[in-house]
């Protein structure tokens, strides 16, 4: 199964044009790697006055993290079923963006680069309540932006899927 723009789509809150990444590169239990040309379109809607600046990077990188929590949800065997119990009835589970620390922006804009871009986050620590990623953003062979993100799990919609209360 191709893990690219619609399997991401059915997989992550994000519809339509909000949805960003265009596949999924690499993947294993603690990383990920996606990737993207949606910078360049006109209709991005992250653009604001012409421009996609580079603090949007940040949106690709959470997408990532989203879609690893997805992947690690769908290949965990307990979580798995936990999370496809809840479905039914909750919806999947929901990652909330609580804090940014140490971002760097290397650039000031997004659009004006040709390459594609390439967002990467590792999972650096979690539990069943929040998940702490190391994140960047690189264009061709280039950083472009760099963070860390602290997620807050719903946990009314099966938080165990993202590896914390199962033991991962």
């Amino acid at each position: 199964m191709p893990l690219d723009h619609a399997w991401i789509e059915q997989h992550i809150p994000h519809k339509g044009r909000m949805c960003l990444l265009d596949e999924v590169l690499s993947w294993d239990a603690k990383r990920i790697r996606c990737r993207s040309g949606t910078h360049r379109a006109a209709d991005n809607p992250l653009r604001a006055h012409g421009r996609l600046g580079a603090a949007c990077g940040v949106e690709y990188a959470a997408q990532a993290m989203a879609v690893h929590g997805a992947l690690v949800a769908a290949s965990a065997p307990l979580a798995s079923t936990v999370a496809s119990n809840l479905r039914g009835s909750l919806g999947a589970v929901v990652g909330y963006l609580a804090s940014l620390r140490d971002v760097t922006l290397y650039v000031a804009r997004l659009d004006d680069l040709p390459a594609d871009l390439i967002a990467s986050a590792e999972r650096i620590t979690g539990d069943g309540r929040s998940v702490l990623y190391e994140f960047a953003v690189w264009g061709a062979e280039r950083q472009l932006l760099s963070g860390r993100a602290s997620i807050v799990l719903d946990a009314h919609s099966g938080a165990a899927a993202f590896g914390g209360a199962s033991g991962a």
